[in-house]
């Protein structure tokens, strides 16, 4: 059972209890209505300021960091991955809660890297979007390269522990989440080596609607991180999030 920082329920007054799929759905929708909705609003206030490309060639999507740099998308952003990070700590504990008590030896010591590049990409994720290109570029760049660096090693790290995890339980629930997890990180590796050689061929070359092939694929890097992480939906599914007052004892 998922518990808050006070342990047992029993021992104190109960708070909050919220069934995990609830949690894993608001915390999910969060990022995604965010994203959608700045984009929607870009296409149809901003179209010419964010699909504007430098060597004036044809695009007709705005990339990212585009579509969430003016008002109000930038604070629609903000204020989803702000609401939205603070679960997604928690959940990297959970996880990593849950992995202790599985594994031993070289296992453990790889659940400790998950636990740090998962809290390193969501830091980055925090950094990259409250600190914009125009306003900083260099932390805005250097936010995207933790978030995208401990994004990839965090999903290989969790296919490979999930991949011990189905071998040693054999259990049909842990095997369709190792195979989730496997397919999704393996289209968001793609779509982040597309995204880039497609972002070099455009500055190379600047062909038409090179940018708007290099946004989609963006679009789809985005939706199957979020989706990796909403695998915690299965995987922590029967489960409770609870919080608690302490009992104080006399």
């Amino acid at each position: 059972m998922l518990q808050g920082p006070y342990g047992d329920p029993d021992q104190g007054r109960l708070l909050i209890r919220l069934p995990f799929k609830i949690f894993a759905v608001a915390t999910v929708l969060l990022p995604v209505t965010g994203f959608i909705t700045c984009i929607i609003v870009s296409l149809i206030y901003h179209y010419e300021d964010t699909t504007h490309a430098h060597c004036k060639v044809s695009n007709y999507l705005p990339s990212i960091s585009s579509s969430v740099a003016r008002v109000p998308e930038r604070y629609i952003w903000r204020v989803c991955i702000g609401l939205h990070s603070a679960p997604r700590y928690l959940m990297s504990f959970a996880y990593f809660s849950f992995y202790r008590g599985r594994f031993s030896g070289q296992e453990r010591l790889l659940s400790g890297l998950a636990l740090l590049c998962s809290l390193a990409e969501n830091t980055g994720l925090l950094l990259l979007t409250y600190v914009s290109s125009k306003e900083n570029h260099r932390y805005h760049d250097n936010g995207f390269r933790v978030f995208t660096g401990s994004s990839l090693v965090h999903m290989l790290i969790t296919c490979r522990l999930w991949y011990v995890i189905k071998r040693s339980f054999e259990s049909a629930e842990e095997d369709v989440s190792y195979r989730r997890k496997l397919r999704l990180f393996v289209l968001n590796a793609t779509c982040c080596l597309a995204s880039y050689l497609l972002y070099k061929r455009h500055n190379d070359r600047c062909e038409p609607g090179v940018y708007t092939l290099f946004a989609f694929i963006e679009y789809l890097m985005v939706f199957s991180n979020i989706a990796f992480h909403f695998t915690a939906f299965w995987d922590f599914g029967s489960k409770e999030l609870i919080v608690a007052t302490p009992l104080i004892r006399h």
